[in-house]
């Protein structure tokens, strides 16, 4: 088996040509991403709330599964913590929906708080990996990590109104741009 080869995408993808015959739909799905991307861009407190909403529903929904799970479960000694974690989850839910300004300004809280840990332990990690790796890039990693999370506690609590929408516009353009990218490159190498 050879490893080089002209073919753009893994074997482990599926059948190519039905990839390569659908490249369109790859661009397209791509075009919408980075719209939205836009859109969120264009409105970070609408694209805050709406995202921390969806936070919400999910809470509230997997407060539901844990419940029903609990009383699924009710021959276990123990079943009533899965009830007591279903209600907590329920309740978290409820207290995103009837605030959720607040419900977005403890997610940036714990965003920012969560990037400059993850920022210092990166920083320190990479001067203790082998000389031969990429110490630099691993630091610099770590410093940028450090730099985004103390910005947003810099500015907390009026970060809480764009960080999260922000974030979320910035991956939905990338994510948009790779699938335009992957689809053009899928359409060459008809």
């Amino acid at each position: 088996m050879s490893f080089a080869s002209s073919d753009p995408l893994p074997a482990h993808l599926g059948d190519d040509a039905e990839l390569k015959r659908n490249w369109g739909w790859m661009v397209a799905f791509g075009v919408l991403l980075a719209l939205a991307g836009f859109v969120a861009l264009g409105s970070v407190l609408l694209a805050t709330i709406s995202t921390v909403l969806v936070v919400g529903i999910a809470m509230v929904v997997s407060g539901v599964g844990e419940i029903i799970h609990g009383f699924a479960m009710r021959q276990w000694k123990k079943f009533f913590f899965w009830i007591v974690i279903g209600l907590l989850y329920v309740v978290a839910g409820a207290c995103v929906f009837r605030n959720p300004l607040l419900a977005a300004g403890f997610l940036t809280l714990l965003l920012g708080s969560g990037l400059v840990a993850s920022g210092l332990v990166r920083s320190v990690l990479a001067f203790q990996l082998p000389v031969n790796t990429p110490r630099v890039l691993v630091f610099f990693s770590g410093v940028l990590s450090l730099a985004v999370g103390a910005f947003i506690l810099v500015q907390w609590p009026a970060s809480s109104l764009w960080v999260i929408g922000t974030f979320l516009g910035v991956d939905l353009v990338f994510a948009g741009a790779s699938w335009i990218g992957v689809g053009l490159t899928l359409r060459r190498s008809q």
